[in-house]
């Protein structure tokens, strides 16, 4: 393994976080990252983003936000065009 620099880990950083990226790849970043500060801030920041959009998918908006957005969306297609607000 070697050190893949503070630009190839951040330009690959999603895709680390995801298990997208071989093996080989992905330890060169693991071990930038474990060695780097600002890189291993990064990661954590990845992180804790991609576990708020999970959740926040996982979760169901209220029904009353459902039932405005749904009416909207009825409105507009009913008019073929987006009115300005």
């Amino acid at each position: 393994m070697t050190d893949c620099g503070c630009e190839k880990a951040r330009a690959e950083l999603e895709e680390y976080l995801h298990n997208e990226l071989r093996k080989e790849d992905a330890a060169d970043i693991r071990e930038h990252i474990d060695n780097c500060a600002s890189c291993s801030a990064e990661l954590k920041m990845g992180l804790t983003i991609t576990e708020v959009v999970q959740r926040a998918c996982r979760e169901s908006a209220p029904d009353e936000v459902r039932t405005l957005v749904l009416t909207r969306i009825r409105e507009i297609q009913a008019h073929g065009a987006v009115v300005a607000e």
